[in-house]
């Protein structure tokens, strides 16, 4: 294959402490630092939650803006994909920063089981997400827990709810959701072929699947998400020293797999986002 294979790098989420790996980054010079060593390393995608001091979840647009700033300056051409995730806020508070215009935002367009509560995303709110997404022309990328959301995207992509070319990530491992299982992999990938040709998908694994997803995904001919947001460790015995040395493990999959690591120009013209 000689399709440039994307990798985005979640430098942080809303749940990893430093308490787990030191190597979280939770203030924005933290998280700018943390991104650019990544970027140097293959990664394309900048997936950011924000925190505050004491390294609870945040949404304040105000560090999203600096984040950007950073990434932006530090990272040329790197696409800046925000997160309106369930843990960082409640209702519309989750999509506040969707008027500072990143490349990309995640979108869930469909509730789940998450380890400990009911991850929620109720019809009013993903179609008030999507149309601020489209509203400020960022592309979504679509978060899929279960096998609806890949229906459900597919769906809100024919009526123009989302427009374009739909961009869909598988995440797998998360306790009470979607387990790690082969033939559900092959599964949601034929099934996005079926509804959405001409869909481009990405694959992420939680915790020590994070390497089993980025193998998967990279030998099938898709793009794949590292990062200390979805998994602190190398393997059982040694934490990740850096956001950077789990995208580098992707990499090296790359190569073995004969695979560009696609750039962030590429990666750009591989999803329909406006030059940086």
């Amino acid at each position: 294959m000689t399709t440039p294979c994307i990798l985005c790098v979640a430098i942080t989420g809303s749940v990893p402490t430093k308490a787990a790996n030191p190597a979280v980054p939770i203030s924005i010079t933290e998280q700018v630092e943390s991104t650019h060593a990544a970027f140097e390393a293959g990664a394309s995608i900048c997936h950011a939650h924000v925190r505050n001091d004491d390294e609870t979840p945040s949404s304040d647009p105000d560090k999203f803006a600096r984040l950007m700033e950073g990434v932006q300056k530090h990272c040329p051409g790197m696409i800046i994909q925000f997160s309106t995730g369930g843990r960082s806020g409640a209702g519309r508070e989750r999509g506040g920063m969707l008027s500072l215009r990143p490349d990309m935002a995640s979108l869930s367009v469909g509730s789940n089981n998450f380890p400990t509560r009911v991850y929620e995303n109720p019809p009013e709110l993903v179609d008030w997400l999507a149309s601020e997404m489209k509203t400020h022309a960022v592309k979504p990328e679509i978060e899929a827990f279960d096998l609806s959301h890949i229906h459900k995207a597919a769906e809100m992509n024919r009526d123009g709810r989302i427009p374009g070319q739909l961009y869909v990530q598988f995440v797998m491992g998360v306790k009470n959701a979607m387990p790690v299982d082969r033939e559900t992999f092959d599964f949601y990938i034929q099934t996005l072929n079926r509804l959405a040709p001409d869909a481009q998908w990405c694959a992420a694994g939680i915790g020590p699947n994070q390497i089993v997803l980025n193998e998967w995904a990279i030998a099938a001919g898709g793009h794949t998400r590292a990062g200390l947001e979805d998994n602190v460790r190398l393997d059982r015995d040694r934490l990740a020293p850096s956001n950077a040395a789990l995208i580098q493990r992707a990499a090296d999959l790359c190569a073995k797999y004969e695979r560009p690591v696609a750039t962030a120009a590429q990666a750009r013209e591989i999803l329909g986002l406006r030059p940086a």
